[in-house]
């Protein structure tokens, strides 16, 4: 669905329910890595820019936190290491659901083509958890009222073959637990 926040800039925003608890759901959609499995013809590499945040975390985690760098690459050979359209983007909030306050990550979008702002957000719903994700993007080097409709279109798509293919590895995980 397009939405449009208070100024009127356009956001895709695709939400769908994962038979996951929220922890579970978080896990799986926040950490890009797991991207490149459901966007087609990507790869997703996690870069830690700071010596601080290489290896894992004092909890043995080796999740993202907010400075961590994701650079996604999307092109016929991108998952075999070829050259693609890069959207490099910076981890700039990543709060785990706590309870019955949603987690919430925000990725800032810098280019080299695409900027904007990703937003996945992922809450409680009983058993299972609602995850929500938007973006809003425009291409650099052109105003952004001009390519931000273009882009709400085009990520709609995106977006929901994404969480799709997201929910059906959920539900496929959960069942062959049940087995």
């Amino acid at each position: 669905m397009i939405t449009r926040d208070r100024d009127r800039t356009p956001w895709a925003r695709v939400s769908r329910v994962l038979p996951l608890d929220a922890e579970r759901a978080w896990d799986l959609v926040a950490d890009a890595r797991h991207h490149t499995r459901w966007v087609p013809l990507t790869r997703v590499d996690l870069n830690r820019p700071s010596p601080r945040a290489a290896g894992p975390r004092p909890t043995g985690r080796t999740s993202p936190e907010v400075g961590d760098e994701i650079r996604a690459v999307t092109g016929p050979t991108a998952r075999r290491g070829g050259p693609g359209l890069v959207d490099r983007m910076r981890i700039d909030r990543y709060e785990r659901p706590l309870g019955a306050v949603p987690g919430v990550a925000v990725f800032q979008k810098l280019g080299p083509v695409l900027l904007g702002t990703a937003r996945i957000e992922v809450a409680a719903a009983g058993a299972s958890a609602r995850v929500t994700w938007s973006e809003s993007v425009h291409l650099r080097g052109l105003p952004p009222a001009a390519t931000r409709w273009l882009g709400a279109l085009l990520v709609d798509g995106m977006l929901r073959l994404v969480l799709d293919r997201a929910a059906r590895e959920a539900a496929a995980g959960t069942q062959r637990t049940a087995a």
